[in-house]
């Protein structure tokens, strides 16, 4: 069905869904524990995946999702890339607490031979060195100055260094948050990508098929 999925921030849902209406016309709403499908008569669908539930319906499905999304949740973020660790605490969209940190990791060499067994190992050193400083920096935040329980883990950047930092034991409770076990796509780790993810992470993705792309 999808040919296409896009980002919704939570406070323009309401609004996107309006526009829907608009070009399709006013949609059939099946509202589930954790998506809303819109189906027109034009043939235009969206599925609209929605995070943090189950949803208990009311009766009216956009009054139920709105209110869903309009809870502001706390939130883990840990963004890590070789090299670099943004990790951060948010509640809605407001950053409570965060840490960044950046370390150098030498890139490939295309020397063979010894030279090339010494940059390899020198290499690894370094990306496992930076591993345990994101480490420590995510207990840190996520779980010794962490302002009140979370409710849920957002991982972005590199899944085998993500898996890596939560591995460490002092991070089991923080890393059974993460469902799912998604990896967003970061560019580098600053304190302003945490920005950025906050608001992906508390909004919806909406998935359409063709001709919900058609107008």
């Amino acid at each position: 069905m999808t040919s296409a999925t896009v980002q919704v921030p939570r406070h323009r849902l309401a609004r996107w869904l309006d526009n829907f209406a608009l070009r399709h016309g006013e949609p059939v709403l099946d509202l589930g524990e954790d998506e809303l499908t819109l189906t027109s008569s034009d043939g235009a669908v969206a599925v609209i995946r929605i995070p943090y539930g189950p949803i208990r319906p009311t009766g009216d499905p956009v009054a139920d999702v709105t209110a869903h999304l309009a809870r502001d949740r706390r939130i883990g973020l840990l963004l890590v890339r070789r090299g670099g660790h943004a990790i951060g605490v948010v509640e809605g969209e407001r950053l409570l607490a965060s840490k960044v940190g950046h370390s150098y990791v030498q890139g490939r060499t295309k020397a063979g031979g010894w030279s090339q067994q010494r940059y390899a190992r020198r290499r690894a050193n370094q990306a496992s060195q930076a591993a345990d400083r994101a480490t420590e920096d995510a207990v840190r935040v996520l779980v010794t100055e962490v302002p009140g329980p979370l409710e849920a883990l957002v991982c972005g950047g590199d899944r085998e260094q993500c898996e890596r930092v939560l591995a460490d034991r002092r991070l089991a409770a923080v890393a059974e948050l993460w469902r799912p076990r998604a990896v967003l796509p970061v560019g580098e780790p600053r304190l302003r990508t945490l920005t950025e993810v906050a608001e992906v992470a508390t909004g919806v993705r909406v998935f359409l098929n063709d001709e919900a792309l058609a107008r």
